[in-house]
């Protein structure tokens, strides 16, 4: 198995399922209403909602950065963190679709990446290929135990 498939296979666990700490971020996020995606049930918190939007931002920039767009994005801007608008369940089923074709976007996008890649630096000043790819992974679990905990508290 090459480092790319690996990479690939634990984004796939992180997202889709059969990760060795719990739930992915489509697990944690099956069976949420749009009424509970739009839900605070905790103080000073995102919403599922705003996480999985969240979730949608970061995995879009980790592709367009690896296809040469060097994708800059202000932490904490509403373009990082997306307010859900309207709270249809027609609308969350739709922001949901969205994450999942995203998704698929960055997993092609790490296909077409040459494994001579991984320990250059994405760009001038950021991290590594690799270090962004498993960054995005990471980002990927981070949120789904913060969507698994906003379940719980519902």
């Amino acid at each position: 198995m090459t480092e790319i498939e690996r990479i690939l296979d634990q984004l796939k666990r992180a997202y889709e399922g059969n990760a060795w700490h719990g739930p992915s971020v489509g697990e944690a996020l099956a069976g949420v209403t749009a009424e509970q995606a739009h839900a605070r049930p905790l103080a000073n918190v995102h919403s599922i909602w705003e996480l999985a939007q969240h979730i949608a931002v970061w995995e879009d920039v980790a592709r367009r950065r690896l296809e040469g767009d060097r994708a800059p994005i202000d932490i904490s801007s509403p373009e990082d963190w997306p307010p859900a608008g309207d709270v249809s369940e027609t609308t969350w089923e739709q922001a949901k679709a969205a994450l999942d074709r995203g998704h698929e976007a960055l997993r092609e996008a790490i296909t077409r990446v040459d494994e001579s890649r991984l320990d250059q630096p994405i760009f001038s000043g950021m991290s590594t290929v690799y270090v962004t790819l498993h960054g995005v992974i990471q980002h990927d679990l981070y949120h789904a135990g913060q969507i698994a905990m906003l379940k719980k508290a519902l």
